[in-house]
C-alpha cells in the first residue's frame, strides 16, 4: 500500500481532487446560476454549454477567463452576472478543495492534512490555470482551423473527388470532414488537458510531501472521515440550511414574475400574429351580407346607367326640335 500510494501518478491524484471538488461544489454555484440567470444579469444564449463548463472547473478558470476574452475575444455569457458568479464561486471552490483534499490525502495518501488546505490548492490551481488555459485555447483553435482546411482539401482530391462528388451524398462528406478535424482536435484538447491535470497534480503531491503521515489504523482514519462530515450542532445546521433554502426560494418566486430571462434583441423572433378561430355561421352570414351589398350596389349603378341615357335621349330631341323651328323662320 506505501509503495502503491508513493507511485500514485499526479495525474491520477490531479484529476481524482479536481473533479470530485468540481461536482462538490457545482451544487452550491448552480443556485447562484439560477438566481442570477432569474434577474437577467447574465444571459448564456450563445455558448451555454461552453460556460456551464467554465462555471464547472472554476478553480481553474476564475482567472484565466477574462484573459481569454481580452486576448482571443471568447465570450462565454453577457451581463455583469458572469463577473459576480465567479467571485461568489470563489469560497464555494476553497471549501470544496478543501473537504475533497482533506479526503483524499487521509484515504488515498495516509497523510495529516495541513490547516488552509483548500486556500493552498485553490490559489496554484487558478494560477495554473490563468497561464496554461491560454496557452491550450490558442493551440487547440490553431490546430482546429488547420485541420477544417485539411479536411477541406482532401475532400478535393483528384483521388477522392470520384467519391465525394458522385458516390457520397454531401451529409455523409460533412460527416467525414467533421471526423476528421473533429478527431484530431479532440486528441489536441485531451493531451493538453491531461498535461495540465498532471502539473496540478504534481503540485498537490509537493503539498503532501511536507505532511505528516498518519499514524492511525484503518479504522481510525474511517472514524475522522465519519467525524469531520457530521457537525457538532446538527440541529443548529439543518436550521440554517433550511432557512437558506426558504430564502432562496422566495427571492427566485419574487423575482421570476417580474424579471424574467428574455432573450437578446438579436435573438429576438418575429412576431407571428395568431389566426383567428374559423367559425362557418358567421363567415356564411358575413358573406351573405357581402352578396347583398353587392347586389345593391350593382342595381343603383344599373338605374344611375339607364337615368343617364334617359336624359342624353331627351337632350338630343330637344336639339333637333330647336334646329327645325330656326329653319322655318328664316327667310
Amino acid at each position: 500500500m506505501v509503495e502503491e500510494r508513493e507511485s500514485m501518478s499526479p495525474t491520477k491524484i490531479g484529476f481524482s481532487i479536481l473533479w470530485s471538488a468540481c461536482w462538490t461544489g457545482m451544487v452550491v454555484k448552480s443556485v447562484f446560476a439560477v438566481l442570477l440567470l432569474t434577474m437577467g444579469l447574465v444571459h448564456f444564449e450563445a455558448r451555454f454549454g461552453l460556460a456551464v463548463v467554465m462555471l464547472l472547473i472554476s478553480p481553474v478558470t476564475v482567472f484565466a477567463i477574462p484573459i481569454l476574452m481580452a486576448v482571443f475575444g471568447a465570450h462565454f455569457g453577457e451581463g455583469i452576472g458572469l463577473e459576480i458568479l465567479f467571485w461568489l464561486s470563489i469560497p464555494v471552490d476553497i471549501w470544496a478543495l478543501g473537504l475533497v483534499g482533506r479526503t483524499f490525502f487521509l484515504e488515498r495518501l495516509r497523510k495529516e492534512p495541513p490547516d488552509g488546505l483548500g486556500l493552498a490548492i485553490w490559489w496554484r490551481a487558478a494560477l495554473v490555470g490563468a497561464f496554461f488555459l491560454p496557452v491550450l485555447w490558442g493551440i487547440v483553435s490553431f490546430i482546429t482551423d488547420n485541420a477544417i482546411t485539411a479536411s477541406h482539401s482532401m475532400a478535393e482530391m483528384e483521388s477522392l473527388r470520384h467519391i465525394t462528388d458522385s458516390g457520397l451524398p454531401v451529409a455523409e462528406r460533412i460527416g467525414l470532414e467533421l471526423t476528421i478535424w473533429g478527431s484530431i482536435s479532440s486528441a489536441v484538447l485531451i493531451a493538453l488537458s491531461l498535461i495540465g491535470v498532471s502539473i496540478l497534480g504534481q503540485i498537490i503531491r509537493r503539498i503532501s510531501e511536507d505532511c505528516q503521515p498518519t499514524a492511525e489504523s484503518y479504522q481510525g482514519l474511517i472514524t475522522r472521515w465519519d467525524l469531520m462530515r457530521v457537525p457538532t450542532d446538527q440541529g443548529l445546521l439543518l436550521t440554517s440550511l433550511a432557512g437558506v433554502g426558504v430564502v432562496f426560494s422566495l427571492m427566485f418566486w419574487s423575482i421570476l414574475p417580474v424579471t424574467t430571462p428574455h432573450p437578446h434583441e438579436c435573438c429576438k423572433k418575429p412576431d407571428v400574429q395568431v389566426e383567428p378561430v374559423f367559425k362557418p355561421v358567421e363567415s356564411l352570414s358575413s358573406s351573405a351580407q357581402r352578396v347583398a351589398t353587392l347586389a345593391e350596389q350593382i342595381e343603383a349603378m344599373e338605374q344611375q346607367k339607364v337615368a343617364t341615357k334617359g336624359q342624353k335621349a331627351k337632350g338630343k330631341a330637344e336639339g333637333g326640335t330647336t334646329a327645325g323651328s330656326t329653319a322655318k323662320t328664316k327667310p
